[in-house]
């Protein structure tokens, strides 16, 4: 008996000669002129008449004949349909991670759901936004996410200073100069917040789901191996259509 794996690779060239079938038989009996045929014989009224050759145009295309090959390839593909999908229905496996089984008898259609979803998630994963690795960040239970350690700057102002550069005198006025200086005037404490993740944390959760994704497609393979037992159903379902 094949198994259910050979079984899903024959499904394909089953369902494309299927096609290609049924496809042309549609288009074929769509020739209207291909289905007509006539033949025409002259007879003289007397012996003595004009003699005329027959004509004849042969039917080139037979309704009969189309049914009967999208019947042969319809009953093909049904009866494979129906032994893939029966098979479905019992072809199960464990999902296995590090010699554990996360989950029990798997059925193998529940498998292929689990292999796109986590296609999906890894894309999610790998586009987490990780934090600025130029800062040192600790987790913020209260906040619930990351901040960096508070960081004092000072804040200066400038303040105008006169410099006398000689003293007044009886005869002259005292000679000044004015000039800015930076005065500190207060200190502000900075501290940063993100809702990022560690790289490391990212790496991790990567990791998980390459490998999930290996023991899904491990348990879908086992699943495959299952030997299945044909089912019919082409030649009673098609019978019928075209009894």
């Amino acid at each position: 008996m094949p198994t259910l794996h050979q079984l899903l690779a024959a499904e394909k060239g089953v369902k494309g000669r299927s096609a290609r079938t049924f496809t042309d038989a549609h288009y074929a009996v769509a020739k209207t002129a291909l289905l007509s045929g006539i033949a025409r014989t002259y007879q003289p009224n007397d012996d003595d008449g004009e003699r005329l050759p027959s004509e004849s145009t042969p039917v080139q295309i037979n309704a009969n004949t189309a049914i009967g090959a999208v019947t042969t390839a319809l009953t093909e593909l049904f009866d494979v349909v129906i032994t893939k999908d029966a098979a479905n229905q019992i072809a199960t496996a464990d999902l296995v991670v590090d010699g554990v089984v996360l989950v029990s008898a798997v059925p193998v259609t529940t498998l292929l759901f689990l292999e796109k979803q986590l296609t999906d998630i890894y894309t999610f994963v790998r586009k987490l936004p990780v934090l600025d690795p130029a800062e040192s960040w600790t987790f913020d239970e209260q906040r619930g996410h990351y901040a960096t350690v508070p960081v004092e700057t000072a804040r200066s102002k400038k303040v105008m200073r006169t410099h006398v550069a000689y003293p007044a005198t009886t005869e002259h006025p005292a000679q000044t100069q004015t000039f800015g200086e930076d005065v500190q005037v207060g200190l502000w404490t900075t501290t940063k917040f993100s809702g990022a993740l560690p790289a490391a944390r990212v790496a991790e959760l990567t990791a998980r789901v390459v490998t999930l994704q290996k023991a899904v497609t491990a348990a879908r393979q086992s699943a495959n191996t299952l030997e299945v037992s044909d089912r019919r159903m082409g030649d009673t379902v098609l019978g019928y259509l075209f009894a």
